[in-house]
């Protein structure tokens, strides 16, 4: 609704679909959503439209949340590769988990500090969330790892982002959620506002070193099972993944229809990205996975995922 107000005075094409944008732009305000419109009205000069379609709107989408293209950046023919596979890691596992969010988009060209992002999109407004669609985020976060390894025989920096969301969520079930048979029903690690200096917010071990100890334990396993689930996926389904690939080195974009499509074996085609105007990305873009270039903070490789509740 908020939506409409904005595109009230603003010619629309016959194929935006406003809810899509909405489910893909959870706790933006007014105004973030007022700046997504005028971003796409840009987009839409840029080519010489009349209306804004829903090509501009999804990429003023991916330009607010992730920044823009970063086409200056060249990659080699290696690096393509290897977040092609990272990418197509992310998507094969969350196709192949029972309850997680829809693959909505899945790109190998960089935005921000991302090589590479695969999207998802949830299919209603979610507050609460369960242990098994916890342990399904954390074997999704794990699938471009497990990707590289598999086909790649390597390890790569590009996981990074991945793995500390991964080990950060298990964190959580176990010492904040009570989501561990070992430990049970309980909290650990609590919590103190300071007065000053903004209301700093402090942790306190409130637990003995033995409980430390089982909590690593429980953490790593935790992280170390779902680590274990998106491998098999990912081994068992190797011709998904690498048609997956293949088809994100030629159209650098692909959307939900067309991941569904190479799944199933058929073929999608489209014209290159050199071939488009603008030589960009193509029309189709939360837990959505990221592969960043930082070798200090690592990457992501996989969706950006929905907020976790607090």
């Amino acid at each position: 609704e908020i939506l409409k107000v904005h595109t009230r005075k603003t010619p629309l094409g016959a194929d935006v679909i406003l809810s899509k944008i909405a489910r893909g732009t959870p706790g933006f305000s007014g105004a973030d959503l007022e700046n997504l419109v005028n971003e796409a009205a840009l987009f839409a000069a840029r080519s010489d439209k009349k209306v804004i379609d829903q090509h501009d709107l999804e990429q003023a989408k991916d330009k607010v949340i992730m920044g823009v293209e970063r086409k200056s950046l060249v990659l080699t023919d290696v690096e393509k590769r290897t977040t092609a596979y990272h990418e197509a890691g992310h998507t094969l596992v969350g196709k192949n988990l029972p309850g997680t969010d829809p693959i909505h988009k899945v790109t190998i060209i960089p935005r921000g500090m991302a090589l590479g992002v695969t999207q998802t999109l949830p299919n209603e407004d979610r507050v609460n969330l369960s242990k098994d669609r916890a342990e399904n985020t954390i074997a999704f976060l794990m699938g471009g790892r497990t990707a590289e390894e598999i086909v790649l025989n390597q390890q790569t920096t590009g996981a990074g982002n991945d793995i500390e969301r991964a080990t950060d969520l298990a964190r959580r079930m176990v010492c904040e959620w009570g989501m561990s048979e070992v430990l049970g029903p309980l909290t650990f690690g609590g919590k103190e506002e300071q007065i000053f200096l903004g209301r700093d917010i402090s942790q306190h071990r409130d637990y003995s070193e033995q409980t430390a100890q089982t909590i690593d334990r429980e953490i790593r396993d935790i992280v170390e099972r779902n680590y274990r689930r998106a491998k098999e996926i990912v081994r068992t389904n190797q011709k998904a993944l690498h048609d997956l690939a293949a088809a994100l080195l030629e159209h650098e974009t692909l959307d939900g229809e067309e991941v569904d499509q190479i799944i199933r074996g058929e073929k999608i085609t489209r014209p290159r990205p050199s071939e488009t105007v603008g030589g960009g990305s193509n029309p189709p873009t939360a837990v959505a996975a990221v592969t960043t270039e930082s070798p200090v903070k690592g990457g992501g490789g996989g969706p950006a995922p929905a907020p976790l509740p607090a």
